[in-house]
């Protein structure tokens, strides 16, 4: 898995021990625990809590990176519908723009 410097470049400024926290913790040794869960399966539990939270800027920064895991459109797609009934119709809605974005108009990518 690649370095995570998110927290660095956009929050490194403002709030540096969180951005630290964010790459060096977070990312750096809870993702990184790839024996214990995949960085796939870490993305589709992500995408599901942010989703069902309606957090919509980091669940897009999220489907980008689920994709990255190799998650597909039409599971991102199918996790929405089963989580809107769990979470709300509503998320669901503002959640597939966000996948379009992400992963473009292709019905099979």
């Amino acid at each position: 898995m690649k370095k995570q410097t998110a927290g660095r470049d956009q929050l490194g400024n403002i709030a540096p021990k969180f951005a630290e926290l964010n790459d060096d913790v977070l990312f750096g040794e809870v993702w990184s625990r790839e024996d214990k869960l995949s960085a796939r399966d870490r993305s589709l539990i992500t995408i599901s809590a942010l989703f069902a939270m309606g957090l919509y800027p980091q669940l897009k920064a999220h489907l980008q990176i689920g994709k990255e895991h190799g998650l597909t459109k039409e599971e991102v797609v199918e996790v929405a519908t089963q989580l809107a009934f769990y979470c709300g119709w509503p998320k669901a809605w503002s959640t597939f723009p966000l996948i379009e974005e992400v992963y473009g108009s292709d019905q099979h990518e």
